[in-house]
């Protein structure tokens, strides 16, 4: 297995700068997840470590080497794309040889190397089918077995399960964490997929823009966002956002409030907020607790309700105009139209520049 750095690096298509100096580690064995929205770039810079796109600029290290000038086969990677890319006319067992047989393995080295992949993705039944004949799901494993067998340094995957429904995704996820786990491998995996990524990785990169916002564990860059935008982007359903105007503040503490929102005392650790600034005070859905004699810290009316089952989805109109999103527990039933209170614990509450909306529009 392999750590893999980049420093500085960057990716330029002529005058457009689309990856903008990007510093990442990952550690031997890490599984880590490079996420963010269509057109962040978490695609490119996978394909940059691939070898399939030239880095314009910076450092690329893979084991302690540099190899921004080296073919993709001599960097000791593995790449499963998002399309299947396997062959048709050939059997799963043929499909999963095939680098070998172009590398000139022996016919006893591919034999052992495909029973070993096979054995790991629990695929040992299909080896002698055609693609035709199987899943979506077995054909995504099908390309991850071609993988194994090279015995890679680093594994890339650059959204593999976006293809699938749902319920094979969730299944396909599982293997895959599982895989990691058996393999203590490097592994690099790109998604726009928050839940994929909550759930895959050791390590999360959030991407906007070509630029990294944040990196952390998934529980730190839950509990812990640096910004705005890996706020919004992490959990589900998202953190809401309310404007609220800054009534004091005195080194770490802060009390902020609006039209809907009872004046609160907050934490901000390392602020500059000032008495009179505007700010952006982030509550995650789960955190609020509704009480419907509108006695609570937040104060409106219940719009909508959905009921998923394990949780229900509330969506309240606030008295300043505004509007939330709760996340209760499934046996709590709220009318539409009743008047509404929201408590929270204001340690788990962030409060943010108000300049970041601004940002954030850009």
């Amino acid at each position: 297995m392999a750590t893999v750095r980049l420093r500085d690096v960057r990716k330029s298509y002529g005058s457009v700068e689309v990856i903008k100096g990007v510093d990442i580690d990952i550690e031997d064995g890490e599984f880590v997840v490079f996420v963010g929205p269509s057109g962040c770039g978490k695609s490119t810079l996978l394909r940059m470590i691939a070898g399939l796109e030239d880095i314009s600029d910076g450092t690329l290290e893979i084991d302690g080497q540099v190899v921004n000038d080296l073919e993709p086969k001599q960097r000791g990677i593995a790449m499963v794309f998002q399309t299947y890319a396997i062959f048709p006319h050939m059997t799963v067992r043929e499909n999963v040889a095939f680098g070998l047989t172009i590398a000139g393995a022996s016919k006893e080295e591919k034999e052992r190397k495909v029973a070993e992949a096979a054995r790991v993705l629990q695929m040992e039944h299909l080896l002698d089918r055609r693609p035709s004949q199987l899943s979506g799901g077995q054909r995504q494993r099908v390309a991850i077995g071609r993988a194994i067998v090279r015995d890679p340094k680093v594994f890339l995957f650059d959204e593999p399960l976006s293809n699938l429904d749902a319920a094979l995704r969730m299944n396909m996820r599982m293997e895959i964490g599982k895989l990691h786990q058996d393999l203590k491998a490097s592994m690099i995996y790109v998604t726009h997929d928050q839940v994929e990524a909550m759930t895959l990785a050791d390590k999360i990169v959030v991407l906007k823009g070509g630029k990294v916002m944040q990196v952390g564990t998934p529980m730190e860059l839950y509990h812990n966002p640096a910004n705005l935008f890996v706020a919004g982007f992490l959990g589900a359903p998202s953190m809401n956002f309310l404007q609220v105007d800054v009534k004091e503040a005195a080194g770490d503490r802060v009390v902020v409030g609006n039209g809907a929102l009872d004046p609160l005392q907050i934490s901000a650790e390392g602020s500059s907020f000032r008495a009179g600034d505007r700010a952006i005070l982030g509550v995650r859905p789960q955190y609020l607790d509704p009480s419907e004699d509108a006695a609570g810290m937040l104060h409106g009316q219940v719009e909508l309700t959905e009921r998923l089952g394990s949780e229900t989805v509330v969506d309240i109109g606030l008295r300043d105009g505004s509007s939330i999103i709760a996340a209760i527990s499934e046996d709590r039933v709220l009318k539409a139209g009743s008047n509404i209170g929201l408590t929270f614990d204001a340690t788990k509450a962030h409060l943010f520049p108000h300049e970041e909306i601004r940002e954030e529009a850009h």
